[in-house]
């Protein structure tokens, strides 16, 4: 048996794009024979399901997973949403989902045991690739706890329960009645997933975000001409705008559409008899932020041939 080096695995690596754990298994299964590990892999569909890697995934699903006062929320991404009509993709979806309840970080995430396959949730996810014949990803995973109180979800443009385009969990801490708390916690999350907020608190917003923003508005305001003592009054007070837009408590709720969330928290301690306290939220949107590009390969074509 040859020596599994790691120029070996590199080389198998090369020749069919496969990852580093299926790269090292063939092998193994193969006793360092890399021809025979390359036709492993095609035979497993691993190196089919590698040579779409490079393929635009921004559809699927975000799904979302409660459990006491335990939450979770994922992102997988296919190519088409025909895919995330598919059954089975919703399964893995779910499955993940419901997995994250139970760890912190994304890659925990994927080297966690799928259940009923003797993979973990990396290697069910490629054989899924080779199975379907698109490229997916699972992008991302959030993870809330709180105590006492309530994590509840909302998914917005469901697909199926629990899966949809929107996901989002809040997180409330209080010692109210569990029933109540989690009615008035589906109602922050109905606001979270309308009103899309970035931070939970002035405090917590981030001091890059804000210098730039303050940067933005001191450049705006000193086309006014006015002196700087004043430009920086004017920045303080536009800041409100930017805190209105950005911020949790100082949003408007939008399911009564005039009173400020700092208020609806105050209101609802006194509802429930406890002190009320957002101490998290999640907000997955499904593909934001990906560059979804242009992979019209026949228009290209087209196009290049009328020149």
């Amino acid at each position: 048996m040859a020596e599994i080096t790691a120029a070996l695995v590199k080389d198998l690596r090369e020749k069919t794009g496969a990852g580093m754990m299926d790269c090292k298994r063939a092998l193994s299964e193969t006793a360092g024979d890399l021809e025979g590990a390359v036709d492993w892999l095609r035979k497993k569909g691993l190196a089919a399901a590698a040579k779409k890697a490079g393929r635009v995934a921004a559809e699927g699903l975000v799904g979302v997973a409660t459990k006491g006062n335990v939450g979770a929320v994922v992102e997988v991404n296919t190519e088409t949403d025909f895919v995330a009509r598919n059954e089975t993709f919703q399964d893995f979806v779910r499955t993940v989902s419901e997995l994250a309840l139970r760890v912190y970080h994304l890659d925990e995430l994927k080297a966690a045991p799928y259940p009923n396959t003797g993979r973990i949730v990396d290697e069910e996810l490629t054989n899924m690739i080779a199975t379907i014949g698109e490229n997916m990803n699972l992008r991302r995973a959030a993870r809330l706890e709180v105590s006492p109180g309530v994590v509840v979800s909302y998914t917005h443009n469901a697909l199926a329960p629990h899966l949809g385009k929107i996901g989002v969990l809040v997180a409330v801490q209080s010692a109210a009645d569990p029933t109540k708390l989690a009615d008035f916690a589906r109602r922050l999350a109905l606001h979270v997933a309308a009103a899309n907020p970035l931070y939970l608190d002035i405090a917590s917003v981030d001091a890059k975000a804000l210098e730039r923003e303050r940067n933005v508005l001191r450049e705006q305001a000193r086309a006014s001409g006015k002196a700087d003592a004043i430009i920086e009054k004017m920045v303080e007070g536009r800041l409100k705008k930017f805190y209105e837009e950005t911020v949790l408590t100082e949003q408007i709720f939008v399911i009564d559409g005039e009173t400020r969330m700092s208020k609806v928290l105050e209101q609802a301690a006194q509802d429930l008899g406890a002190a009320v306290k957002v101490t998290g939220f999640a907000r997955f949107a499904l593909g934001e932020g990906i560059d979804k590009g242009s992979n019209d390969f026949a228009a290209e074509v087209a196009a290049t041939a009328k020149r």
